[in-house]
């Protein structure tokens, strides 16, 4: 756990420049951010809010994928995450423990949908935000069994085959794409 700490905090000062990018192309006018809600109204509001959050569950996940299928790009940037790949070596320090480049590459669709449609800043923000604590949520190997929620028993499987449950919010991308394995029915199997 300590090591997981050590990678963590050596990559946080690295994952504080995509927000701060974002924050400069949003104050120079380069993106469709909107800095008040009474700007668009509630009803469009809460409909960008439910786009973004897809664009950026499919954009993770094909991030992730690839980060994991481009072969230089899993040795270079990627293993250093999965070294902790086992149930006993995941804590929520690992989901924190990446190559900066990998962090950085992992959050881009949140950048990216502020070109794709009009979001608000404070909430672009406040899910770059909670895009951290989800991640060491999902690395804490506690299983909650919230469907579609992607929780920590389909992330603890990503880690000990590699080959399933890339997505991060929930597990519809991976259903989409053939790669979801459910802990549940895992253990079913066991028995």
């Amino acid at each position: 756990m300590l090591l997981q700490i050590g990678v963590a905090m050596k990559a946080m000062p690295w994952y504080c420049a995509l927000p701060s990018l974002s924050e400069y192309m949003i104050e120079n006018g380069w993106t469709k951010c909107f800095s008040r809600i009474s700007d668009v109204g509630w009803i469009p509001y809460l409909i960008y809010v439910a786009v973004y959050l897809v664009i950026v569950e499919f954009g993770i996940y094909w991030m992730h994928r690839e980060l994991h299928d481009i072969k230089p790009l899993y040795k270079y940037l990627h293993a250093t995450h999965h070294i902790y790949n086992k149930q006993n070596t995941l804590s929520p320090f690992a989901g924190l423990a990446f190559h900066p480049l990998d962090g950085i590459l992992q959050a881009v669709p949140h950048v990216i949908a502020l070109f794709l449609l009009p979001v608000h800043f404070t909430t672009h923000i406040a899910l770059l935000f909670i895009e951290a604590i989800w991640t060491a949520n999902i690395h804490d190997c506690i299983h909650a069994k919230v469907w579609p929620v992607m929780g920590a028993g389909y992330h603890t499987i990503h880690h000990t085959t590699y080959r399933h449950n890339y997505g991060h919010y929930t597990i519809w991308m991976d259903w989409m794409f053939g790669t979801l394995r459910d802990p549940v029915e895992d253990e079913v199997k066991k028995l």
